[in-house]
């Protein structure tokens, strides 16, 4: 399965009041690095594709943490396709800040389109987009 590294600063508007980052940003950082590694392989998390909106929805998500990452670290963050289903797939990320595991993290989005009335439908994972989550 493919996977994809990116970094990231750790801002001060990213910390609480201890100088950690707060535990819900590791869900924003998620969610840039998927974009990220989505784009390296010609889409996106959400597009018009056929004349309908198109994308992945989260419909699980979770992290788990192993130590305090702090302001102004550099976080490496490796985004890793874990299981690609016949509608889903399911990413794990690994942050890290030099050699020290920070938090390991999941999502888990369902392909979707809009359907013919206005509400999202669950459908198979097109050929193409399938062939490039799988490696």
């Amino acid at each position: 399965m493919p996977s994809f590294q990116t970094t990231r600063r750790v801002e001060f508007g990213d910390t609480d009041m201890a100088g950690i980052v707060h535990f819900a940003n590791f869900f924003r950082y998620m969610e840039a690095a998927e974009t990220e590694f989505l784009r390296t392989l010609g889409f996106s998390v959400a597009w018009t594709q056929d004349g309908r909106r198109v994308g992945f929805p989260r419909v699980s998500v979770a992290c788990d943490y192993t130590k305090p990452a702090l302001f102004g670290d550099l976080l490496t963050v490796t985004v890793t396709v874990e299981k690609v289903g016949r509608k889903s797939v399911t990413y794990r990320f690994d942050f890290t800040c030099g050699a020290d595991a920070i938090a390991t993290g999941r999502i888990t989005s369902v392909f979707c389109r809009k359907g013919d009335d206005g509400g999202m439908e669950s459908v198979e994972l097109p050929p193409e987009i399938r062939v490039k989550l799988e490696g």
